[in-house]
């Protein structure tokens, strides 16, 4: 097989939470060109309509679905409508989640309440959609489960428990998932972003500089490795998490890969 018709994803179906902005909408648009039909998830269908018009204008079906990731009941029925509306799945992107609960608190200061939102939003909700896809994908003797995750998923941090934590949980659902269907030709990978603004604000402009790289990570520069992972390209690849992040944890001082603007390490 010639080496680019590895990354064709035609006839494939890729179901995407959080598909309605950022890295979500970039990893549905690469995934779309790559050739595969969307199933775009998230809470507000308004962001997830403006995504299905950038898919559509690719020349691939689209089918927006607002489900709550964390509800268990709502995730079954988006993975049996969406089964419905395109014959199979093929990928699972579970790209939803949130960085806020608990921010800034002292391990005595969090709540029963942050706990949960926490580990629901960024774990649970993988958890959920891909304890609902993998049976189907048994039955089909193929699936590609990519899970995001974060550097902060390496790294503790001062008074911040609930990202890290639940992000480093969704580390080990990928092992976990790509030791128990291996021989079922299921594939589960991670992908770690660094630092990828969703707005380029002269503040946050300002420390770019002090990136490895010198630069912040561009939205669209995710597609490419998460094409690669859905794609045959990474037939032999499971279980493993890619860092995208410039250098940042080679860097070893914080997820982030802040380093001092000397370059010295202190």
């Amino acid at each position: 097989m010639p080496i680019l018709d590895r990354f064709d994803l035609s006839g494939r179906t890729a179901i995407v939470t959080g598909a309605g902005s950022n890295l979500g909408r970039e990893m549905s648009l690469a995934l779309a060109e790559a050739g595969a039909d969307i199933v775009g998830v998230g809470r507000r269908p308004e962001p997830l309509e403006e995504t299905g018009a950038m898919v559509r204008d690719h020349g691939r079906r689209y089918l927006a679905r607002s489900t709550d990731v964390t509800d268990s009941s709502d995730v079954n029925a988006m993975v049996a409508e969406a089964i419905a509306e395109f014959g199979t799945i093929e990928i699972l992107v579970n790209n939803a989640g949130g960085g806020s609960a608990g921010r800034g608190k002292t391990l005595s200061e969090l709540t029963d309440e942050d706990w949960h939102e926490g580990i629901n939003t960024n774990l649970t909700s993988a958890f959920f959609c891909s304890r609902a896809v993998v049976e189907h994908f048994v039955e089909h003797g193929f699936g590609r489960i990519i899970n995001v995750t974060s550097g902060w998923g390496y790294r503790g941090a001062r008074h911040r428990f609930m990202y890290p934590i639940s992000k480093a949980g969704v580390i080990s659902l990928t092992k976990a998932l790509a030791m128990s269907y291996a021989r079922e030709n299921i594939r589960a990978s991670c992908i770690a972003p660094g630092a990828f603004p969703h707005e380029l604000t002269p503040e946050v402009e300002n420390r770019s500089g002090l990136q490895p790289a010198g630069r912040f990570g561009r939205l669209e520069e995710i597609g490419p490795l998460a094409v690669f992972l859905a794609s045959d390209a990474s037939e032999y690849l499971s279980g493993e998490t890619v860092l995208i992040d410039g250098g940042a944890i080679a860097a070893g001082l914080t997820p982030a890969g802040m380093v001092p603007a000397t370059g010295e390490a202190n």
